[in-house]
């Protein structure tokens, strides 16, 4: 059973989680031959003031 993790900013609306989900599913099956039905993809939005860019947040260099 193929598990992808996929860590973003916040911010992404629901239907660009879903492209997400949708792409990865597909990318997965086609790569490694597993059946959709197997495959998970988890999506974990991260704050902001928790994404660290060369020592500087994402929320202060306003990304």
């Amino acid at each position: 059973m193929p598990f992808a993790q996929i860590y973003m900013l916040e911010g992404r609306t629901e239907d660009q989680k879903r492209a997400v989900i949708e792409k990865v599913t597909q990318a997965l099956h086609e790569a490694v031959g597993a059946p959709k039905e197997t495959i998970r993809v988890w999506i974990h939005d991260v704050p902001k003031q928790n994404w660290g860019i060369a020592g500087v947040s994402a929320k202060d260099l306003g990304r």
